[in-house]
């Protein structure tokens, strides 16, 4: 596929990095997953990247089922299902696996569709120039007092319960992911994927830069630093992943 990507990781003021990100670009098809571990720093930690691993491990043989599916929803559930299941395999028989557990952002792009998959509140992003198209809707308690008038979306990172979230992936449950599907990218149109240490301190005019034609890797950049710099020393993980439709 034609696609220009970029993507990056800070620490922030953490002592471990618990967010995780892998991609493949193949000629049929794209995958862009993320992760944002929860449950302490090893727990985490292993949460996210195992669950990473188990979509990155599925690929080639979904991507082809996708293809051929005239329901791509129910499959990406069924490959969600089996890299939970490859959580748990690498898991073991490790303590950890009760209480890890992890956000995901799921980008799948062939020249047909466009499918989302997601629990918890890493986000995804589609903007064009002009605006952002839409974001996922975060699966939190903050999500919920928006979607019933409490408060406005501009007050959503400072507020109090920003971290409860109501979904999450967990190498022990069936998981909860929230599957939409859309149509095809068109070009010179942006999707970014990013942690809440990543979103929740860029505004959305900022955010809609990454989305200008002659935006890039300095842009990410730029913002990313921004977000950790505006935690003013209690900066979280900050991860983001962007990519353009050449």
């Amino acid at each position: 596929m034609d696609l220009d990507v970029h993507q990056l990781t800070l620490v922030g003021d953490r002592e471990v990095n618990q967010d995780f990100m892998a991609y493949i670009v193949d000629d049929a098809y794209a995958l862009f997953v993320m992760a944002d571990g929860l449950g302490g720093h090893l727990a985490g930690n292993k949460a996210s990247r195992f669950f990473c691993e188990g979509m990155l491990r599925f690929a080639k043989a979904y991507s082809g089922l996708l293809a051929r599916n005239p329901n791509p929803s129910t499959m990406i559930s069924l490959w969600i299902t089996d890299a939970v299941n490859e959580m748990k395999q690498l898991f073991g028989q490790d303590s950890d696996a009760e209480q890890a557990c992890t956000t995901c952002a799921i980008l799948y792009i062939d020249k047909w569709f466009v499918l989302t998959a997601h629990c918890g509140d890493t986000r995804i992003y589609r903007m064009n120039p002009q605006q952002i198209l839409w974001r996922t809707q975060d699966h939190s308690v903050v999500q919920e007092l928006i979607d019933q008038g409490e408060i406005a979306e501009q007050e959503m990172a400072q507020h109090p319960y920003q971290n409860q979230l109501t979904r999450c992936i967990n190498a022990l449950r069936a998981h909860e992911a929230e599957i939409r599907l859309y149509p095809a990218m068109e070009k010179g149109e942006t999707f970014v994927l990013c942690s809440d240490g990543f979103w929740g301190k860029v505004k959305q005019h900022e955010l809609l830069q990454l989305a200008q034609l002659d935006s890039g890797e300095a842009e990410l950049s730029k913002l990313a630093q921004l977000a950790m710099l505006r935690g003013n020393g209690k900066s979280d993980n900050v991860t983001a992943q962007w990519i353009r439709c050449l």
